[in-house]
């Protein structure tokens, strides 16, 4: 089996969203299928099968959860100290044509957000980076072309 990495926040966030699927979506789910069923002929009951979609998507979404926890390497990446960016990392970049800041996190697939500055450890920009020190340059193969990003900090939290 193989392991899924995630962050500490990652994993509690994974939780969090389960517990809520698990107690509240499926009840609410099989309260809409029995109000469904009360309309009559279910055959031609357009709710009725929208809500057992539904509850298919959610008791597949729970499945997956359940599954990435159970497979889950929790990385506390407040006890990494190393100087190279591994996973869990923050960084801090400069791209060298543009001369613009950005900063990413490198977390789990399944927590990767850009808008609040984490990136999977699977994506083009992380794979790059990974292994490097502050001062390197990592070459990203993006889908506009290549891009380059000078490390410029590297810390854990």
């Amino acid at each position: 089996m193989e392991q899924v990495p995630m962050t500490i926040h990652g994993a509690e966030a994974m939780r969090k969203e389960l517990k809520y699927l698990k107690s509240v979506k499926r009840g609410q789910i099989v309260e809409a299928i029995a109000t469904a069923r009360a309309h009559g002929d279910l055959s031609e009951n357009a709710e009725y099968h929208a809500a057992k979609e539904e509850q298919g998507f959610n008791e597949g979404r729970i499945k997956d959860m359940e599954d990435k926890l159970a497979r889950a390497q929790v990385i506390d990446t407040a006890n990494i100290t190393s100087e190279r960016i591994v996973f869990g990392a923050w960084v801090e970049l400069v791209d060298m044509e543009t001369e613009a800041e950005v900063s990413y996190q490198i977390v789990g697939v399944d927590e990767a957000d850009i808008d609040k500055g984490s990136v999977s450890i699977t994506s083009p920009i992380a794979r790059a980076l990974i292994g490097k020190e502050v001062g390197d340059v990592a070459v990203v193969q993006a889908p506009g072309g290549e891009r380059e990003y000078e490390i410029q900090t590297i810390s854990y939290r």
